[in-house]
């Protein structure tokens, strides 16, 4: 991992996400691994983001003089279907967050590490950055607005302006993390300095080993074997090439797989219901806790990964680490540009890549997997 040139050990961390563990969100379990790993090496780290539960602050101390704080800010889920009440929901929450660092007395002169999550704190950052003379780092996981274009499929003015706003913006942080090379280009691209972005990849959340037990199946898949998507399913991942590919395979191919749906996320609806009415065997699962992570992974006969084809280099699948240390095989229905082939491409076990909109190729892949 190339390191931060300009990191001051003595300077306090600032890390603001959405939800910290336990609540569910890929954002916050990763962000709590760096978090900690920073206080171990003897940095002052304070971790900020939400909770279901009641509000609380936690200081664990390390060995090595470091210590890591966790601040949990009380917040309802927002509806994701309701695309104003989502912005409300955005736009609030992301000035909470940032209220919560310009409050504290260790804020001043600061490190404050933001992520795309949520959506727009970029927008937020900046103030910080004048108010109390911060150093920002720009975490990237998913690049907004352009998230947003690419599900729309278009620019339009409001977001046209958006997107330049946004990219004036970005050229004021003063150094970004990002999670794939595929995201580095991105930020070449629009103009950002090669010194000023580092590639950190991210890891899975729990210790992942291919001799786990698995978790036991879901009953309506006792007779199938397992094709797992755990996590979210969000506008980002495909819909229509897994459906249409599973529906053959079961119509014209071996039909031997069926789909476990771990997840949340609109297309995750969105796809259980096209199963269903297609008949086509389907469990729905809400995610698991780490703790029940690894022998989730291990109940799958083959995993799944799936993202839509403008959403290269936006989004990157982090669920791809896990994916891998579990030792399973892997079907992506994705393209070769995004860092997750590049990924799956590297490591040992049994790999295919379905281009979207291929359903044929995806049923054939099912076949294939389905004879070992």
């Amino acid at each position: 991992m190339p390191l931060d040139r300009d990191a001051d050990p003595q300077r306090p961390l600032f890390y603001v996400v959405d939800w910290l563990p336990p609540d569910f969100g890929a954002v916050g379990q990763y962000a709590l691994i760096a978090a900690r790993q920073l206080a171990a090496e003897g940095r002052t780290v304070h971790l900020v983001g939400l909770t279901t539960a009641k509000p609380s602050e936690e200081t664990r101390r390390f060995d090595g003089g470091g210590t890591l704080t966790a601040h949990k800010l009380a917040a309802k889920p927002y509806e994701k279907t309701r695309f104003v009440r989502r912005l409300l929901w955005t736009v609030c929450t992301n000035a909470r967050l940032m209220l919560a660092v310009l409050r504290h007395p260790q804020a001043r002169g600061a490190d404050i590490q933001f992520t795309g999550s949520p959506p727009f704190m970029l927008y937020f950052a900046i103030a910080l950055k004048s108010l109390r003379s911060a150093r920002l780092i720009y975490r990237i996981t998913d690049f907004y607005p352009e998230a947003l274009i690419a599900h729309l499929g278009r620019r339009g003015l409001v977001l046209g302006m958006v997107e330049r706003i946004t990219w004036l913006l970005r050229r004021k942080v003063d150094m970004f993390e990002v999670c794939a090379e595929d995201q580095r280009a991105l930020l070449l691209r629009g103009g950002i300095a090669a010194e000023r972005i580092h590639v950190r990849r991210d890891t899975a959340p729990a210790t992942i080993a291919v001799s786990a037990p698995p978790a036991p199946r879901p009953p309506v898949l006792a007779d199938k074997r397992v094709l797992l998507y755990s996590g979210n399913y969000g506008v980002a991942h495909d819909v229509d090439t897994v459906a249409a590919g599973l529906v053959r395979h079961h119509r014209t191919g071996s039909g031997q797989f069926g789909l476990w749906l771990n997840a949340t996320g609109q297309n995750a609806d969105i796809l259980q219901r096209h199963l269903v009415a297609s008949r086509i065997p389907v469990a729905r699962s809400a995610p698991v806790g780490l703790s029940d992570f690894p022998a989730l992974l291990a109940a799958a006969d083959v995993h799944l990964i799936a993202l839509r084809t403008a959403f290269s280099g936006i989004v990157f699948p982090s669920k791809v680490y896990a994916c891998i240390l579990s030792g399973r095989p892997i079907i992506f229905v994705g393209p070769t540009s995004s860092d997750v082939h590049l990924l799956c491409l590297r490591a040992r076990q049994r790999y295919i890549q379905i281009t979207p909109g291929d359903a044929d190729a995806f049923a054939q892949a099912l076949d294939a997997m389905a004879q070992g």
